[in-house]
């Protein structure tokens, strides 16, 4: 590990709004703060909201500035990216944003039932091979089922028109209520000061003239989720590797 990605861990280690418990050390029991984000992190009532595959932050923290009353959450596994976002909410005092650096797999074990209010998917890898390692998947949907609000928000905002074919299959294999939908962001009705908002990749990806497509729909607890039977062109170009530099 570089001396420049030990200086970013060591200065995150500061940080009193960033979580650190990857995976691998991790102890597979609830986290400390499950149930008691609103006591005990954010100290007030306000909803919760969780970017997951959050990156370097931007989203999180752009999120939060535009929207005081709510509370953000910034979940990824690569504390060097998500330094930049943690870094951005200390020096400009954004306090109801807080991050996260753990495997999604485990996200679970951060939340209790009912505890958060939306999830935010921005350009997840699409993982074209396997459908369970998929953000979008009906496995993660189990998983999210354990901590959204009943009928809470997902936003899926991608690059891909894989992941958006797939997941838009998988909501309506499902009967899952959509909200919004459009695979063509920046041409539609839909643009707001929210999902204009662009992330280090994003503003890469629309300069490359790919298309965004966004996806919102509403998590029904109650019902069982069946994966979609289909098949999908995958897509004709691989993304920037994750190590691009700004």
């Amino acid at each position: 590990m570089g001396k420049n990605k030990l200086a970013k861990f060591a200065e995150m280690a500061t940080f009193d709004h960033v979580i650190q418990a990857p995976y691998n050390k991790h102890d597979h029991h609830d986290h400390e703060l499950k149930g008691k984000w609103s006591s005990n992190f954010f100290k007030n009532d306000d909803p919760i909201i969780l970017e997951l595959g959050c990156g370097k932050g931007e989203y999180s923290v752009a999120l939060a500035e535009f929207f005081p009353d709510r509370n953000f959450v910034g979940v990824d596994i690569k504390g060097a990216r998500m330094w930049r976002g943690a870094k951005q909410a200390y020096e400009k005092g954004v306090r109801n944003v807080g991050f996260i650096r753990t495997n999604i797999e485990i996200v679970d074990t951060f939340f209790a039932a009912g505890e958060v209010d939306e999830i935010w998917l921005t350009f997840p890898d699409p993982q074209m091979k396997k459908h369970t390692k998929r953000l979008t998947s009906t496995n993660f949907m189990e998983r999210y089922k354990r901590f959204l609000k009943p009928n809470g928000i997902i936003h899926l905002k991608t690059d891909s028109n894989f992941q958006y074919q797939y997941t838009l299959a998988m909501v309506q294999e499902n009967g899952l209520n959509i909200l919004a939908q459009t695979d063509d962001l920046y041409a539609s009705s839909l643009l707001d000061d929210v999902l204009s908002i662009q992330t280090f990749y994003e503003k890469q990806w629309r300069e490359r003239g790919l298309l965004i497509k966004y996806l919102a729909f509403q998590l029904d607890p109650n019902k069982p989720l069946r994966e979609p039977d289909v098949e999908i062109e995958k897509d004709p170009y691989r993304s920037f590797g994750r190590s691009a530099r700004e």
